[in-house]
């Protein structure tokens, strides 16, 4: 347990827990904890299944840039990619909003337990900025490329009734944590040998093409850093106003 991450273990499962209310926001410090945290529990024999939760309003509303720079990027986005190499299998609970790399964050999960009123956006197009978090891969694997195309040219938000009709999560439920906590004890239920070793070989080419996502979403996203549309677009989102977008 840290100062931005609380952790409990009951009944095999771990309930890992963002504490940075009431955003969440993520930065380079936050996502190596919570990366420590999650393989942490790679051969841990007490811990089968991880709920991934978090306190305040939002699951996560994305990623803290000031004076991130695209040397900063890159730094997260390695870290990133240690979630996703995690052994033991993570249902996310996610209430509030996920925006952006909060989105991403909740698509490193296994599994996503929603609530109906939550709100999820990859918002990058509205931002003038390019998706991140290895969206470009997890998102056309839950919902197919359609979808995943609609949610990233528009950056429209989804409810979570939505959210679960589109296979971009799995479960509603009015009390997203305990759906979480429930989902991860039936996981925990199973063979604790077989799990990993079944989630291994289905993942396996998700956590190659992740990898390789991120770099190329980093490189994409430190060449946008510059650009007017950028700046007019997080003008607009901190202005809570339309962006006017001029293609510079």
């Amino acid at each position: 347990m840290t100062e931005s991450i609380g952790v409990s273990v009951a009944d095999h499962v771990a309930t890992v827990e963002l504490k940075r209310p009431p955003h969440n926001f993520f930065d380079e410090a936050l996502l190596t904890e919570l990366a420590d945290v999650v393989t942490s529990f790679d051969d841990t024999a007490d811990v089968r299944s991880i709920v991934l939760c978090s306190e305040g309003r939002n699951f996560c509303a994305g990623a803290d840039l000031r004076g991130m720079g695209p040397d900063g990027i890159r730094r997260v986005y390695r870290q990133s990619a240690r979630l996703f190499s995690g052994r033991k299998p993570i249902v996310a609970a996610v209430h509030g909003r996920a925006v952006g790399g909060g989105l991403g964050l909740a698509m490193a999960a296994d599994f996503r337990v929603v609530a109906p009123d939550a709100r999820l956006t990859a918002n990058f197009a509205q931002l003038g900025f390019h998706q991140g978090f290895a969206l470009s891969v997890t998102l056309s694997a839950a919902v197919g490329q359609q979808h995943a195309q609609d949610l990233l040219y528009t950056g429209r938000q989804v409810d979570g009734a939505e959210a679960v009709e589109i296979g971009l999560c799995d479960r509603l439920a009015d009390d997203p944590r305990a759906g979480a906590a429930a989902y991860a004890a039936e996981i925990a239920a199973s063979a604790p040998l077989a799990v990993p070793a079944i989630r291994a070989t289905l993942r396996r080419q998700l956590v190659s093409e992740t990898v390789a996502a991120l770099d190329l979403e980093a490189s994409a996203q430190a060449s946008l850093l510059d650009t007017k549309d950028f700046e007019e677009g997080i003008a607009a989102s901190i202005g809570k106003r339309p962006p006017n977008f001029t293609g510079a």
